[in-house]
């Protein structure tokens, strides 16, 4: 028959158990998400390359519509004016008809841009396009780039690969730790952490590689803001790991040399 406290144990080995595999399933989860954005970084990085090396088109406009050259397309402003996009109030600027794709489409600018300023109904403005992307929008020498261009899209997709990656490898060493902790309960050994999951452990696992990202984002582009992040989390990372293992590495109960055990017998007292 089995105590209480053996009844005890062994239910704590297998909760321990049960959320070892619950953790690696998890962690073979978000391994299989990365492999999502990770396949289409190849493709957004080869029309990313081609949309830097791209030439303005031939005057003559005999390319494609679709061709790897910067189109030049001129219009008249038939509305412009200040608008919402979703929670942003944005200046925004409609062509009068007809005008080819994309800049048939409503342009949204920086409501406190420069050309937010001087750009008028009927006015004549000047869009680049490439490919069916809008990329700048000019007038008077005024120019403004114009966001979500195709040199964007390879740095966002690898950033959300790497934030799978990174939560696949936290998943998978809570996974370890809860197999260990269930070896050690098998054991009979002590399984309390030495450093329990709080702020402290919070902030080197989340915050730091978030932080990093928004200061490299913010001080580089962002492709910079991506490496800097894989950099900066692995030196915090990988150290950590190491020193966390080493740590908790149980030691070997040995005495301080040239020490004896005390016995608790008294010694005879001579008669």
């Amino acid at each position: 028959m089995r105590t209480v406290d053996e009844w005890w144990v062994a239910a704590r080995v297998r909760q321990a158990w049960r959320h070892a595999v619950a953790w690696a399933l998890l962690g073979v989860a978000l391994l299989a998400a990365a492999a999502g954005p990770g396949a289409y970084v190849p493709e957004r990085v080869a029309a990313e390359r081609a949309f830097l090396e791209a030439k303005p088109c031939r005057v003559d406009g005999r390319e494609p519509a679709r061709a790897d050259c910067l189109r030049t397309i001129r219009g008249t402003v038939w509305s412009a004016g200040s608008a919402r996009n979703g929670r942003t109030t944005v200046f925004r600027v409609e062509l009068k008809p007809p005008v080819p794709a994309p800049a048939d489409r409503p342009l949204d600018l920086d409501a406190h841009g420069d050309l937010s300023e001087l750009i008028e109904p009927g006015d004549t403005v000047e869009v680049t396009t490439w490919r069916d992307v809008r990329v700048a929008v000019g007038h008077d020498g005024v120019r403004e780039t114009l966001p979500g261009l195709p040199d964007e899209d390879a740095a966002v997709l690898v950033g959300l690969t790497l934030v799978c990656v990174w939560s696949a490898v936290l998943a998978l060493l809570a996974a370890f730790g809860s197999a260990r902790r269930a070896r050690r309960l098998t054991a009979g050994r002590p399984v309390a952490p030495r450093v329990r999951f709080g702020v402290a452990k919070a902030v080197g696992v989340v915050a730091v590689p978030i932080g990093t990202a928004i200061l490299a984002g913010r001080l580089w582009d962002t492709w910079a803001a991506v490496v800097m992040t894989v950099i900066v989390s692995a030196l915090v990372a990988v150290p950590a790991t190491i020193t966390a293992l080493n740590w908790d590495r149980d030691a070997d109960p040995l005495a301080p040399s040239g020490t004896e055990h005390e016995t608790d017998v008294e010694p005879s007292r001579a008669p």
